[in-house]
């Protein structure tokens, strides 16, 4: 990739280092990244927009730097890929307060309609078929997933479930916030990623809370003292809340996973922290049950509920 960097940008480039089709290196002690575009390029008019937009406010997103032809995108055999330039330092913390004050700046407006997701329940049914599909197809080597794989579809199923039922039950209005958020949101949670503009989509405030904590559990945190500051914290109508609980059924977690498997990016063994902790987080799923219910009459999901510590 030196070459490219080189032809493309006119950077001559020491050392890079290379992982899972990344190319990172420094630069005058700036991180800089070269990755692939997994955007439709047709959004980038918008990032580029909402990331001038945060830098107006004093958020100082990573920039996207042109190529020597003065574009964004630079088309490498066939693949499209963006030079970001990364602004402070990579692995200073976003902590949860902070993502709640900034959840209250960056509105959606219809200048970012572009990036705005809100259709879970498709979505998710839609990776589940193919999730179906690609394991009758590709997966009968692949002994830990076919183990474990009918349980979480059968949770991803709980989860879109939930979200069809919500418009029945609540409205949602104009105090459900959607703001800026992420594709996915890691604990812990760093700039790096945070503040990356290729990263960012318009949703309900609580995608990224959900993502959060989920996060937040399978690293062994409190992830239950972190939904009650989100709750005690920000006021939620009973329609977000609703979609939080949705979002935490849905096990990403598993599915990220078993995504960069299948793409040989990872090996099944990454799945079994994740697998052993099924009781466990069957017990929070239930007591964020009770907590949110504090705030809003959830939907009771019976077999959860009758979860034994």
């Amino acid at each position: 990739m030196k070459d490219n960097l080189n032809f493309y940008y006119n950077l001559n480039i020491s050392t890079i280092d290379e992982e899972e089709g990344i190319t990172h290196f420094l630069l005058n002690n700036n991180h800089y990244y070269f990755v692939p575009l997994n955007r439709n390029p047709k959004e980038l008019d918008d990032i580029l927009k909402v990331s001038q937009e945060l830098k107006n406010h004093g958020l100082l997103v990573h920039d996207l730097i042109t190529n020597k032809m003065g574009n964004i995108i630079t088309n490498i055999y066939n693949t499209n890929y963006i030079l970001m330039h990364i602004n402070g330092e990579i692995y200073d913390e976003i902590t949860l307060p902070d993502i709640l004050k900034l959840n209250k700046t960056f509105i959606l407006n219809k200048t970012k309609s572009n990036l705005y997701r809100n259709n879970w329940s498709k979505l998710w049914s839609d990776k589940v078929d193919y999730f179906e599909y690609q394991i009758s197809e590709l997966g009968k080597d692949k002994e830990i997933i076919l183990e474990s794989f009918s349980y979480y579809i059968g949770l991803a199923e709980n989860a879109i479930s939930y979200v069809n039922s919500i418009p029945l039950r609540f409205k949602f209005t104009d105090q459900d916030k959607i703001c800026l958020s992420h594709r996915r949101l890691n604990f812990p949670n760093y700039k790096l990623n945070y503040l990356n503009p290729l990263s960012f989509i318009f949703d309900l405030e609580v995608r990224d809370l959900a993502e959060y904590l989920k996060s937040a559990f399978f690293q062994n945190e409190d992830a239950l003292n972190y939904l009650k500051l989100i709750l005690k914290t920000t006021h939620f109508t009973p329609y977000s809340l609703s979609m939080l609980y949705a979002r935490l059924l849905y096990p990403t977690y598993y599915f990220d996973i078993y995504e960069k498997i299948m793409n040989k990016q990872a090996s099944e063994e990454n799945l079994l922290p994740i697998i052993e902790k099924n009781h466990e987080y069957e017990l929070f799923l239930k007591n964020s049950y009770y907590e949110i219910s504090k705030y809003a009459p959830l939907e009771r999901i019976e077999w959860l509920l009758k979860k034994e510590l």
